[in-house]
């Protein structure tokens, strides 16, 4: 069911992508949009204050084992997006999204089977993914 969700938008996305259908305007306004999501993160934690962020250097001993390095995560991110900052990174990362799928249909790539290839591999490699 969830391949169709992904084909009907990406297919969505083909039949709407009108004025920027080439791939050099796509990928400008992937990064575009990519900033703008970037930008209504950071709004959330500097103009509205729903989000605070509190971030220091993490000191980890230098013989510590991988599976140990968890224990060394840092808390940084404190409170939710408010509904009105919520709102606007879901709309951003919708764009985001939209021109993601526009690359996708530009060079005939399933949205569907990036997503597969990429959980199938996270879920063989887990935490030695390296992201």
């Amino acid at each position: 069911m969830k391949d169709v969700i992904y084909d009907e938008f990406q297919n969505k996305v083909d039949e709407v992508l009108i004025r920027h259908a080439n791939l050099l305007d796509i990928l400008s306004k992937m990064g575009d949009a990519a900033s703008k999501t970037n930008r209504s993160v950071i709004k959330s934690i500097t103009n509205c204050g729903c989000v605070t962020l509190n971030v220091a250097k993490v000191d980890i001993p230098e013989n510590l084992s991988y599976d140990a390095l968890k224990e060394y995560k840092s808390e940084h991110l404190h409170g939710k997006p408010c509904p009105v900052c919520r709102e606007k990174i879901e709309e951003e990362l919708g764009r985001l999204e939209f021109y993601i799928a526009a690359i996708c249909n530009t060079l005939d790539i399933s949205m569907y089977d990036v997503l597969l290839k990429e959980y199938k591999k996270i879920s063989t490699l887990g935490r030695y993914s390296l992201y």
